[in-house]
C-alpha cells in the first residue's frame, strides 16, 4: 500500500509540474530537474505504476481523483473475477 501511495504522489505531483512548464513563461530550471528526478523515482515503481493506471482507466476517473485505497480495492476486485 504504501508503494501505491508514494507512486500516486509522484504521479500527482509529475501532473502539476509538467502543466506548470507547459504555461505560457511556465518553464523553470528547478522544476525540470526536480522533474527529471522524479521520473527517476517512479521508474523504481513499474508495477505500482500499472496498477494505478489500469485502476484509473477501469474506474473511469482520473490519475488526480484517486486515492490508494482505491487501488487497493479494484487490484482485489480484479483478482477475485
Amino acid at each position: 500500500m504504501q508503494t501505491v501511495e508514494e507512486t500516486l504522489k509522484l504521479l500527482k505531483r509529475q501532473m502539476e509540474l509538467e502543466a506548470a512548464i507547459r504555461q505560457k513563461g511556465g518553464f523553470r530550471i528547478s522544476e525540470e530537474q526536480e522533474l527529471r528526478a522524479l521520473k527517476q523515482r517512479l521508474a523504481e515503481y513499474p508495477e505500482a505504476i500499472r496498477a494505478v493506471l489500469q485502476a484509473s482507466h477501469a474506474l473511469r476517473r482520473p490519475v488526480t481523483d484517486i486515492g490508494a485505497h482505491d487501488v487497493e480495492s479494484w487490484a482485489k476486485a480484479a483478482s477475485n473475477g
